[in-house]
C-alpha cells in the first residue's frame, strides 16, 4: 500500500474552550511591577519581574548579538491577566517569540526561538494572577521531580523557567500536536488499533511512574498527551467509504511515529487523605469524583480508559456537561453503578439517587438528555464496531480500567501486564 508522507499540520484549540474575543488592556497595579533579579533553582535559572519600560538584565546573561535595549515595549495585561505580546518580541534576551501555539485557563503557550541552544521551544506563559502563579510554582516543583526520575522519558521535559513582568514562564521542549488536535484535524477518525496499543502502553507507563512517586496527575485527556513528532502518513480510509468511493481516494492521517509525552502537571497533586474536591476534565472524570466519595490514584486510571476508547472511536466516550446525565451514560455503557457506592455518597450528590438507584430517567433535565443516553451502545458493542482485531483483549482491559469501584480498578502497573499489550511493538 502506497503511503503519502506529510510533515506536520497546524493546531486548533478544542471548540469547547472559551473563545478569545480580542485584547483588552486595563491598568495593572503598580505593586505587580517588580525589580529584575536572577535566581538559580537546581539547574534552572529564574528571572523575576522586569520593570517598565525596559528590563534590567545582568550583563552576564546577555546573548551575543542581542541588543541591550532589545526588550519589547511595556504592555499591560489583558483583563484576564494574559500576557500581551507581539510576534518577534523578546522574552528576556534569550528567547524570541515566533508564534502562538495555544491558550488555556492557565495562560498561553508560545513557540519561541532559544538563542542559547539554537532551537525552537514551547514557553508556557502563566496568567499574572496570584492563584495561577502559585499553581505554576507547584507545577515547576513537580516537573523538576519528574525530570530527576523519569528514565522512560514519558513526561514533557522542563528546560528552564523565569518570572517575567509578573508572569511565570516555563520553558519546555517543543513537541508535536496533541492527540486531540490530531483527531480533530483528522475529522475525528479513529486511530489504528496497533497505534492505540502503543500509545496506551506509554500512557500507562507514565501513570505508573507518577503513582510510584505518589503523584496523581488528575487531568489526563487527549489535549494533555502530545505526539513527539508532527509527522504523519496518509492511508486509505475504507471504513468511511460511505463518504466517498471505495477506490482508495478517501484518505485519513495516521501518525508516522507512536512516541508520546504527557504534559500539563498544573493540577498534579501528592497523595493525601480525604481528597474530595472536583478534579479532571468532565469527559474523563471518574464516578467517585462525581459522587463526592474521595479520590486517589484510580481516578487517573479511569481517565486512561476513557482516552483509549476515544482513540479507538474518534469521539469522547461520555459527551456530557451534567452530572446526572454523565452517571446515566456510564450505566448505559458499563451497567448499573454498585449500591454500596450510593450508600457512601456525598450530601451534594444525594439528589442523583432515589430509592437506592440512580434517579434516571426521572431526574433527567430534558427529553434530549434521555435520548443522548439511550443512543449509547454497550462498551463491548462500541469497541467491536471500530476494532478489527484484538477487540476481545481490549474490551477486557477496558473493563478493568473502567470499574466503578476505585478499589477494584486495575492499577496502572498491573494494566501494563495485560494480554492486550503483549503483542509486537510498533517501530517508534
Amino acid at each position: 500500500m502506497e503511503m503519502e508522507r506529510v510533515t506536520g499540520f497546524p493546531l486548533d484549540r478544542r471548540p469547547r474552550k472559551r473563545a478569545r474575543l480580542g485584547w483588552d488592556v486595563p491598568q495593572v497595579p503598580k505593586a505587580q511591577v517588580g525589580i529584575f533579579c536572577a535566581q538559580e533553582v537546581g539547574n534552572v535559572i529564574s528571572f523575576a519581574s522586569s520593570r517598565a519600560p525596559s528590563d534590567i538584565i545582568p550583563s552576564s546573561l546577555f546573548v551575543k548579538g542581542v541588543d541591550r535595549n532589545g526588550s519589547p515595549p511595556w504592555r499591560e495585561d489583558d483583563k484576564d491577566g494574559h500576557y500581551m505580546f507581539a510576534v518577534g518580541d523578546n522574552l528576556t534576551s534569550r528567547y524570541k517569540i515566533h508564534s502562538k501555539m495555544g491558550e488555556g485557563t492557565f495562560g498561553q503557550v508560545l513557540e519561541c526561538w532559544d538563542r542559547e541552544r539554537g532551537e525552537m521551544v514551547a514557553i508556557k506563559i502563566v496568567r499574572g494572577i496570584k492563584k495561577y502563579r502559585d499553581a505554576a510554582m507547584i507545577e515547576i516543583e513537580v516537573l523538576q521531580q519528574l525530570g530527576r526520575h523519569d528514565k522512560s522519558n514519558r513526561c514533557v521535559q522542563i528546560r528552564n523557567w523565569f518570572d517575567y513582568r509578573n508572569h511565570i514562564c516555563i520553558v519546555f521542549e517543543k513537541l508535536g500536536p496533541s492527540l486531540y488536535d490530531f483527531l480533530r484535524k483528522n475529522n475525528y477518525r479513529s486511530f489504528p488499533i496497533d497505534l492505540v496499543r502503543e500509545i496506551g502502553r506509554q500512557l500507562l507507563e507514565c501513570v505508573a511512574f507518577m503513582h510510584e512517586l505518589r503523584l496523581i496527575h488528575t487531568d489526563l485527556k487527549p489535549e494533555n498527551i502530545l505526539l513527539v513528532s508532527p509527522d504523519y502518513v496518509k492511508v486509505p480510509d475504507y471504513k468511511n467509504s460511505s463518504r466517498s468511493q471505495r477506490d482508495g481516494s478517501y484518505f485519513k492521517r495516521v501518525p508516522k511515529y507512536s512516541s508520546i509525552k504527557v504534559i500539563d502537571f498544573g493540577s498534579t497533586t501528592y497523595e493525601r487523605q480525604d481528597q474530595n474536591y472536583i478534579v479532571s476534565t468532565r469527559h474523563y472524570r471518574a464516578p467517585e469524583v462525581i459522587l463526592g466519595l474521595g479520590w486517589s490514584y484510580p481516578c487517573d486510571v479511569w481517565s486512561v480508559g476513557c482516552i483509549l476508547v476515544e482513540l479507538c472511536t474518534g469521539e469522547a466516550l461520555f459527551q456530557t456537561h451534567e452530572n446526572l446525565e454523565h452517571l446515566a451514560m456510564m450505566e448505559q455503557v458499563l451497567g448499573p453503578l454498585p449500591h454500596h457506592m450510593f450508600k457512601k455518597i456525598d450530601r451534594h450528590a444525594e439528589k442523583y439517587v432515589r430509592r437506592g438507584r440512580l434517579n434516571w430517567p426521572e431526574g433527567a433535565a430534558s427529553r434530549d438528555s434521555i435520548r443522548a443516553v439511550l443512543k449509547l451502545p454497550r462498551l463491548q458493542n462500541l469497541i467491536m464496531q471500530h476494532v478489527d482485531h484484538s477487540a476481545g483483549d481490549l474490551i477486557h482491559l477496558l473493563q478493568g480500567l473502567l470499574r466503578y469501584d476505585p478499589t477494584e480498578r486495575l492499577p496502572a502497573l498491573d494494566a501494563l501486564k495485560h494480554p492486550f499489550f503483549m503483542r509486537e511493538h510498533l517501530r517508534r
